[in-house]
């Protein structure tokens, strides 16, 4: 069996699963509704939390093939809900695009708006987009990065004032 040995203190490169456990992990997967192009790399995350887990030092299971089809299930269950998360969000966002339509005018000013988050500094971007998206308010910001409110305040003023000279420079606005 193509499973972790320890020699010498040494993890030795070999595939965690051998060819029976691979099928099985990709069945589990399948059955529990992974779409067909999604399996490898489901059967890829089973390789790699194995590893994982003899990279931090812990006994091989002592059934792989076992071990395997329960972390696959995990996975199904985990991809599940993320696709329904991903629906929720595409829900929202239609929602929203139906109480404020998009005239052209909205979406040159948004395009323009998002080339010139792409030109701001990380630390700048970063504090425009807690403040003007996700709608945070400077003290939750500062008390989320751990920097002092004033710094949030500089960040913001200097993004804004170049994402606003930028438009200007394009003839957005």
């Amino acid at each position: 069996m193509a499973l972790l040995r320890r020699k010498a203190g040494r993890v030795r490169d070999a595939d965690p699963l051998d060819e029976a456990q691979e099928d099985r992990v990709r069945a589990v997967l399948a059955l529990g509704g992974v779409p067909y192009a999604d399996l490898p790399d489901g059967v890829q995350q089973v390789r790699l939390r194995l590893l994982e887990r003899a990279a931090k030092g812990h006994d091989a299971p002592r059934d792989v093939s076992a071990w395997a089809a329960v972390v696959a299930s995990n996975l199904a269950m985990d991809w599940h809900r993320a696709r329904r998360r991903q629906e929720r969000l595409g829900e929202r966002l239609a929602s929203l695009r139906q109480e404020h339509p998009v005239v052209e005018e909205t979406r040159v000013l948004s395009l323009a708006v998002a080339k010139g988050l792409d030109t701001l500094p990380d630390d700048q971007r970063q504090v425009v987009v807690l403040r003007f998206y996700a709608d945070l308010p400077v003290r939750g910001i500062a008390q989320q990065l751990g920097i002092p409110e004033g710094t949030v305040k500089s960040r913001l003023h200097t993004a804004v004032r170049a994402l606003r000279a930028r438009l200007h420079e394009e003839e957005v606005v």
